[in-house]
């Protein structure tokens, strides 16, 4: 939030929200908060959980508004995206962002690994591809960080990062 510029509320798409946890959050400081979600068990728990609007869409088959939201959350969604699809995908939150929205995202971290481990499907990037996919993408990058905080890096396994649009 501290990298959107302009005055609150912001709009903020929660991408991937689950059953609306962050996007109950986004609401609850008065931020103008969409969620978006591609399973429909979660699409019913996120609007009963946050009161908010939540849109179902597929992650492969996006229909954005364009110039819409001040910011995109993506906690923990973007990595189910499989590489070949992920340029479109973050064109699309590119397009639905306003001129110098944010984008958020936190995704374990890896070595570029991609496929199924049990029965989800997971891209595991590392920070050098991160940032060329982003960065091709139309984002320049504001910080990255890994999380949990106050831990070894060899103990963080997610990759935390924020990207504006250019």
């Amino acid at each position: 939030m501290r990298h959107i510029e302009g005055k609150a509320p912001f709009s903020i798409l929660d991408f991937g929200c689950g059953p609306g946890r962050d996007l109950k959050n986004f609401g609850d400081f008065g931020h103008d908060a969409i969620g978006l979600e591609g399973a429909e068990k979660f699409v019913e728990m996120a609007r009963t959980h946050s009161g908010c609007e939540v849109w179902h869409q597929d992650f492969f088959q996006l229909d954005l508004p364009q110039n819409r939201f001040d910011g995109v959350f993506a906690n923990a969604s973007l990595f189910h995206v499989p590489r070949a699809i992920l340029p479109q995908v973050l064109t699309d939150l590119h397009t639905t962002l306003k001129p110098r929205g944010v984008l958020f995202s936190s995704n374990p971290r890896g070595q570029n690994q991609e496929g199924w481990q049990s029965d989800r499907y997971g891209v595991f990037h590392d920070l050098d591809h991160w940032r060329a996919i982003l960065q091709q993408s139309g984002f320049t990058e504001l910080e990255h960080y890994y999380r949990p905080a106050g831990l070894p890096k060899e103990q963080q396994p997610w990759l935390a990062s924020a990207w504006r649009k250019l």
